[in-house]
């Protein structure tokens, strides 16, 4: 059973310039005392093509973790644009929002964002290079990917094994969870991707 329950992720400026840093609110509730803090991080996915380029922009510890609903706001950098392909600066990518305990990630969030030029006429006229001062990002708050990890609290470097029905959706909050044991699980964006019809998502609840 889980210690700590994701009740609610807000993205407080779901739609900035590139250059801007994200925002979140994050609430959850803990129903246990946890001896250690609880690590987040937030991890931008560079490129569809390899993990090489995934960028983790912050992360932060939070604790002690007092028994009963919590929340934080955790702000992070944008991303380096020197570290991702020229290629991969605009379109749709992916950032990562993850809880560890003891090293253990025990939940992740995962947000389609579609960089595109703040006005039609570069879009449909693109400049050969990018101009990243004229780049706009849009993340779809609404529809989260969320997966959860089964890990021993009280180990957590012991591993767990997966139970019979390893896929389930429960409702906790204003978040609803996909449950999925295997470890690290790849959620990349296909290249040349859409975030039209992807039944991969779950919208939050309201």
């Amino acid at each position: 059973m889980s210690i700590v329950h994701l009740q609610n992720v807000e993205i407080i400026n779901s739609q900035a310039r590139f250059s801007d840093p994200y925002i979140f609110k994050v609430t959850f509730e803990c129903i246990s005392p946890l001896e250690d803090d609880i690590e987040w991080k937030l991890i931008y996915v560079g490129s569809a093509e390899s993990e090489e380029y995934d960028q983790e922009l912050d992360s932060c510890m939070v604790g002690p973790v007092p028994v009963g609903v919590n929340s934080f706001e955790f702000e992070a950098e944008a991303p380096s644009p020197e570290k991702i392909p020229a290629s991969d600066l605009l379109g749709v990518t992916v950032i990562l929002l993850t809880a560890s305990y003891k090293d253990a990630e025990f939940i992740r969030v995962g947000y389609y964002v579609n960089n595109m030029y703040e006005s039609e006429e570069m879009r449909e006229n693109p400049p050969e290079t990018v101009q990243l001062d004229k780049v706009v990002r849009e993340v779809l708050a609404s529809k989260p990917r969320v997966t959860r990890f089964n890990i021993n609290w009280d180990n957590p470097g012991e591993m767990i094994k997966p139970p019979e029905e390893s896929h389930t959706s429960v409702n906790e909050g204003a978040i609803a969870d996909e449950v999925d044991t295997k470890p690290n699980p790849v959620f990349r964006p296909a290249p040349g991707s859409s975030t039209a019809g992807s039944s991969a998502f779950v919208p939050l609840e309201s």
